[in-house]
């Protein structure tokens, strides 16, 4: 038996060729709905997050510290985490704005 007749016999119950194509490309085209998409939105919407930032907002980076930014670069931010200590860190480090979190209204529950 060679490759060919093996080829040829392990094709064949599979359908036409078409409809392995049309079965393929559905797989790629939710993939891409399900997994690439919703990926590139976050990006473009941290991305958006960190160009808004400004001189004095308080922040929170990957790592857990907080501080205030005190410079802003175009690759890096420079963070005051105490007096007169002072840390720069990547852009892509900051996880979120403490500064909205801080000056939200405190609502309290009745128990």
């Amino acid at each position: 038996m060679t490759l060919d007749q093996i080829l040829l016999q392990a094709a064949a119950p599979g359908g036409t060729g078409y409809s392995q194509i049309i079965f393929l490309l559905l797989i790629v085209v939710v993939f891409y709905f399900f997994m690439i998409r919703p990926q590139m939105r976050k990006a473009k919407i941290e991305k958006e997050f960190r160009n808004e930032l400004k001189k004095g907002d308080k922040v929170v980076t990957i790592g857990g510290i907080h501080g205030r930014l005190v410079e802003i670069a175009d690759k890096y931010f420079m963070v005051e985490i105490d007096t007169n200590v002072k840390v720069k860190i990547d852009k892509t480090a900051v996880a979120a704005d403490a500064t909205k979190a801080l000056n939200a209204p405190v609502v309290e529950t009745k128990s």
